[in-house]
């Protein structure tokens, strides 16, 4: 017997911007009618039409006289993904599809979270039952569930709200659930450029990027995806991100692939050993050159594994290789040939942990626990380094073992 092959399926977020105006909303619904003309099986989440959920908080707030409850606000602000999910749904049936909407009243309701009220937390086992009990038999039988974005239900069913980057946590949680082939995320980019287009007049756009980059960019404050998103993104599904000015769910866009590591640990970076290179002067940064030659000093010996800079002074990490008293001697040429730097100085022997998570730069204080255990325990920090979803760190080689034992401790317990 030949086995049928497996139909396409595709999870579709529209955010608010595609959902802004009768016109915009339509051409969504077009969308998603056309490509299930193509055999293509599709689950909705929908965001909040335009600026609804900053306007229900604005009124929300302002007639309350300070006395609104965290729950009370979630109940009121998911009002506004739920009116999208029942406005699509009679859409999508009235253009002859058959469609289902989802509303966190409802028994069979997926997404359920903790009582984080305005920053829940889904509880993926719970979600995952959910989505394969009521949300796959409408998907497999042709009718497309609409569901809201940004909304959950504790299992004492009081309304949650997920937080920042909401509706697209809710689309990677149920594309993981329903196996989803790709999940689609409809915005108001062309997909994710290479700079904020509202700040650079010409970006370019990326026609793919690995999870762990995009962190970065959430991290440093891009509006593209949230952080906290992103960890819940399936690590063999794929996220295509395209604009919504053409209607039409096939376009190209970019592509968002892999997934992150979600658990905060630590870890030896680097197996060799670490020298640390200080260069002081008086307007270092003044003088791009200087900078320049010796980093191109760093690229022709060894690698540069980080580095940090100041007005009057640069630091730079790099591999204690055999050939490292010549790069020592290269710099130091540098420095006395130039008038913006005065002396250099070299540590030797270092380890570089790396300490990484998504979610890192939300534990508030992790720095200052992971510092004062070492500070305790006797191990002095020669250089510390935050980036994105991590933190590096430099200490003693000898204290190796020690300084890692500590670190993944202070993780643990923080």
């Amino acid at each position: 017997m030949t086995k049928q092959p497996k139909e396409h399926r595709i999870v579709v977020k529209f955010g608010g911007s595609s959902l802004s105006d009768n016109e915009r909303l339509l051409k969504a619904v077009n969308s998603v009618v056309n490509e299930t003309k193509k055999g293509t099986k599709i689950a909705v989440v929908v965001s909040a039409m335009g600026k609804t959920t900053d306007v229900l908080l604005t009124t929300a707030k302002n007639t309350s006289n300070g006395k609104l409850t965290k729950h009370d606000l979630d109940d009121i602000l998911s009002m506004g993904e739920r009116t999208s999910a029942r406005i699509f749904a009679a859409a999508l049936r009235n253009n002859g599809a058959n469609a289902h909407y989802f509303d966190p009243t409802d028994n069979q309701w997926p997404i359920i979270t903790d009582d984080a009220h305005q920053n829940a937390n889904p509880n993926p086992k719970e979600c995952q039952k959910n989505i394969q009990k009521y949300i796959q038999p409408l998907v497999e039988e042709g009718t497309i569930p609409v569901i809201p974005g940004f909304v959950g239900k504790t299992k004492e069913c009081q309304i949650t709200t997920l937080g920042r980057g909401g509706s697209d946590t809710t689309a990677f949680i149920l594309a993981k659930g329903l196996g989803a082939d790709q999940i689609v995320l409809v915005t108001d980019a062309e997909g994710i450029m290479s700079s904020d287009p509202k700040i650079i007049q010409t970006p370019t756009l990326l026609s793919t990027i690995e999870v762990n980059t995009l962190v970065g960019l959430a991290d440093s404050g891009a509006k593209f995806i949230h952080s906290k998103a992103l960890k819940y993104k399936p690590q063999n599904i794929d996220v295509k991100v395209i604009s919504n000015q053409y209607g039409d769910l096939s376009r190209q866009g970019t592509l968002i692939t892999g997934s992150l590591t979600t658990e905060l640990n630590a870890e030896i970076a680097d197996p060799t050993p670490v020298a640390e290179i200080t260069v002081i002067g008086n307007g270092l940064s003044a003088n791009p050159q200087v900078i320049t030659e010796v980093i191109e000093k760093v690229k022709e010996n060894t690698t540069l594994l980080g580095m940090s800079m100041n007005t009057n002074s640069i630091i730079l990490y790099v591999q204690q290789t055999q050939n490292i008293t010549k790069l020592f001697d290269q710099i130091h040429q540098i420095t006395i040939n130039n008038k913006e730097t005065i002396a250099m100085a070299i540590k030797k022997d270092l380890v570089f942990i790396k300490t990484s998570g998504i979610g890192l730069e939300e534990t508030h204080g992790i720095i200052g626990k992971i510092s004062e255990d070492l500070r305790v325990n006797g191990i002095n920090i020669s250089g510390i380094l935050t980036i994105t979803s991590s933190i590096l760190l430099f200490v003693d080689w000898n204290e190796q073992e020690k300084a890692l034992k500590l670190i993944k401790t202070a993780l643990k317990t923080h």
